[in-house]
């Protein structure tokens, strides 16, 4: 038995698998809303009870960096040390960052589980980036060394939002103001990021703002959400002005980690945002600013861009790492 998990800002999904005919059967996944735990021990007492079975092996896709074999985590007050989970769990134990996971786990998923958003066709040992917008920004590489893929992860949904259009200079200066300095594009370019344009559009007067849907918008418990949804329904100017804008900065930010990496492999676009507002990415947005790059525009056209359906695949990743500790 491996046991496996995906340690995110705002849940923490973890699973149990087993090996049958050589590969791997989930038998077990539950998810528990992070920030209600004080402790990552807490929610693995809780998951595996007092009579859990042997485990050969364990592995942890973790949002934040992973150094000398910790985490702190970026979005809870949670550390994350593999010797002491080791101890805990009596198995080997690696902790990775939730890209890296997300990364590794792409690699085992069906073709159906792909939309392509380009032309391009892919390339199968080439340099591929992977970025995710969820409740943070990741952003990790795929490389190859001649007979297998490896995941490097990044910290680079935290270096500074690079505007590219007239509205996004307006942008970043209004979230300088409200930060008092740096602006990683992780702020734009997440969850709490599709409110923070919302909010810019609204205090900058970009669009008139019905006054139900502020207080809807303003009082729901995931405003972000409830953004996407009209957008989606073509229901409010300014939300759909909002996600235009999200998928754009997407789009850019993705041919930026392209473009430093030379992904001429693929660009796969992983985490929950994205197959939820699939219909706004496909319609043209993400990929002009993803081709948005002067001289380089030829460049990106023969780089493939996929958006990745299964929202499980850091998990998926996690449990193959877990694996490979038992061989």
């Amino acid at each position: 038995m491996f046991l496996a998990g995906d340690i995110g800002g705002t849940k923490t999904v973890l699973a149990l698998y087993r090996l049958h005919e050589g590969a791997l059967v989930c038998e077990h996944e539950a998810s528990y809303p992070s920030s209600e735990y004080a402790q990552f021990k807490d929610i693995i007492e809780l998951f595996l009870g007092a009579h859990h079975p042997p485990l050969h092996g364990a592995s942890f896709g973790v949002a934040g960096p992973v150094v000398e074999r910790r985490c702190n985590t970026t979005n809870l007050p949670w550390v994350l040390d593999e010797c002491e989970l080791e101890a805990r769990l009596d198995c080997p134990v690696r902790l990775l960052n939730d890209l890296e996971a997300a990364a590794l786990g792409m690699l085992h998923l069906p073709a159906e589980q792909r939309i392509a958003l380009s032309n391009a066709r892919s390339n199968d040992d080439g340099m591929k980036a992977v970025i995710a917008a969820g409740t943070g920004l990741g952003e990790a590489l795929l490389f190859w060394d001649g007979a297998r893929y490896h995941a490097q992860p990044t910290e680079g949904g935290h270096c500074s939002f690079a505007p590219t259009t007239a509205d996004e200079d307006a942008l970043l200066d209004y979230m300088r103001n409200q930060l008092g300095g740096h602006v990683s594009v992780e702020r734009v370019l997440s969850g709490p990021g599709l409110f923070n344009i919302w909010r810019f559009l609204r205090d900058t007067g970009r669009g008139k703002v019905d006054a139900s849907v502020l207080q809807q918008i303003e009082t729901s418990a995931d405003p972000s959400a409830e953004i996407a949804a009209r957008a989606l329904a073509g229901s409010d100017v300014v939300c759909i002005h909002a996600l235009d804008m999200f998928a754009h900065i997407y789009g850019s930010e993705a041919a930026n980690l392209a473009l430093k990496s030379l992904a001429i492999g693929g660009v796969l676009i992983g985490g929950g945002i994205a197959p939820k507002i699939l219909p706004v990415l496909q319609r043209g947005a993400f990929m002009d600013g993803f081709l948005n790059k002067g001289r380089f525009r030829g460049l990106l056209e023969t780089i493939p861009v996929e958006v990745v359906l299964e929202p499980r695949a850091p998990l998926i990743g996690a449990a193959h790492m877990a694996r490979s500790l038992a061989a």
